[in-house]
């Protein structure tokens, strides 16, 4: 498998380039490349960055150890699925394509085996975990019209793992924006398997989330 870390954000809510924001004085990606590095299912990795600064990315993950697996620094695009588009087009010859947002800093190895695992099974399949909050859909105006079924309801998360020849045959063909790429998919009739994740696989998205995930980090170092 190889995996392709999106991490082209300009990361505007944080104030900084959110990929370095030191968390426990580590920057924010290396947690991500490392836990890559360690997943026995990845062969190689394909890592999207800001336009200029592919450099800048590889000798950051060269002074932190955790080159090893990575093939390929790329630039991204002004929007999502062209960032897709750019890492897809470095990843080579592989038989399966791991997507992951590289502001997920708190993935593990093993449930990036899990993920890669689930699609070799199933065709393609994300990491998930069941919404703990009753949703209520709105209309216009801002008033209920619906309460969907909460049983029903996952929150999806990444690693995303499709089949990679396919995947980039999909993106190719897309129309319109998608927030992940398990979009892409169920556009065009693929089915796509859900496999249970963990709470703690948050997206780093604003300052707020910084002390939340530190204390994981923390606990996790405790733990070791």
């Amino acid at each position: 498998c190889c995996a392709m870390l999106l991490a082209a954000g300009k990361s505007t809510r944080m104030g900084m380039p959110k990929q370095e924001i030191p968390l426990l004085g580590v920057p924010a990606l290396i947690y991500t490349l490392r836990a890559f590095e360690q997943a026995e299912s990845v062969g190689r990795t394909v890592l999207v960055c800001p336009a200029g600064q592919e450099e800048h990315f590889r000798r950051l993950a060269e002074k932190w150890n955790c080159a090893g697996k990575l093939e390929a620094v790329v630039a991204g695009g002004e929007t999502r699925q062209q960032s897709a588009a750019a890492g897809a087009a470095s990843a080579g010859n592989c038989h399966l394509l791991a997507v992951h947002d590289g502001a997920r800093v708190l993935i593990t190895p093993e449930e990036i085996n899990l993920a890669v695992k689930d699609a070799a099974e199933n065709g393609a399949s994300a990491l998930a975990v069941p919404v703990k909050n009753t949703i209520k859909v709105i209309n216009s105006d801002g008033f209920v019209t619906e309460t969907p079924e909460r049983s029903s309801l996952w929150a999806v998360q990444t690693p995303q793992v499709f089949d990679a020849q396919q995947y980039r045959n999909l993106l190719a063909a897309a129309d319109g924006d998608f927030t992940d790429d398990c979009q892409i998919f169920e556009r065009a009739g693929v089915p796509v398997h859900l496999c249970r994740g963990s709470y703690a696989n948050l997206k780093l998205t604003t300052p707020e989330d910084v002390p939340t995930v530190e204390a994981i980090l923390q606990k996790r170092s405790r733990c070791k």
